[in-house]
């Protein structure tokens, strides 16, 4: 509802309706920004791949069905959040084209109790239903208004990214995905792998699914390495 794209490409994720795998898309904010989207899993079995990708989070919309109020993995992603640090939160209560109002309204009640004493609590709260597209534009207002209170993400320091996702490509070789956390990077210039220590050259970049000569703390990135092969990345 908020991009036009859809970030379940497994078969079993469009099957069952859950999200397995990390998804990833973008779009832009009404300033001309780009807002990169980390679709993470909230089934209990997939937490692995929920903390992979939260990795370099400047924001996170905690997105509460209204006909089911917080879940046993709302309580463990808030967990892990807090142990991360994340500062910036929107809430997002979804599906509320599907309760009464006075429902709806016990539910925001209860979810403000279970926020009590976490970085979430006091955080701008928005109605919506992505099947008919109720209160979208007034998220996109609120994840706009977030974004701008961001502070800058240091550039000029060492280059930093935690791997959120790795495997090859023919004809290519090894490529890595992540959100960058500091320090920006060319084509051509040398990485080191922790916590091995072996180096690798980076052949090629893309930002957003577009090749580009570079990329900087921040963004989405997919790096295509070659001396490396994808068993030796975890």
């Amino acid at each position: 509802a908020l991009t036009g794209r859809e970030t379940d490409r497994l078969e079993e994720e469009k099957k069952r309706g859950i999200t397995i795998e990390l998804g990833f898309t973008y779009f832009d904010l009404p300033d001309g920004s780009r807002a990169g989207i980390i679709d993470v899993p909230g089934h209990e079995k997939f937490v692995h791949n929920m903390v992979a990708g939260v990795s370099g989070m400047d924001m996170v919309l905690l997105v509460i069905a209204a006909d089911e109020g917080i879940m046993p993995q709302t309580r463990e992603h808030l967990d892990i959040l807090e142990q991360l640090g994340v500062e910036n939160y929107i809430l997002v209560l979804n599906k509320c084209d599907l309760v009464e109002p006075a429902w709806k309204e016990m539910i925001k009640k209860e979810i403000l109790e279970e926020l009590a004493g976490s970085r979430a609590f006091g955080a701008p709260f928005v109605e919506v239903s992505a099947v008919t597209g109720l209160g979208i534009q007034e998220l996109i207002g609120v994840i706009q208004k977030t974004a701008l209170s961001l502070p800058e993400r240091d550039k000029d320091t060492i280059f930093r990214l935690p791997v959120d996702r790795v495997f090859s490509v023919s004809g290519f070789g090894t490529v890595v995905t992540g959100t960058v956390l500091s320090g920006e990077l060319k084509k051509e210039e040398q990485l080191e792998l922790f916590p091995k220590g072996n180096t690798c050259r980076v052949r090629s970049i893309q930002v957003h699914g577009k090749d580009c000569s570079g990329c900087c703390a921040g963004q989405r990135a997919a790096i295509n390495l070659s001396n490396v092969k994808r068993e030796e990345i975890h």
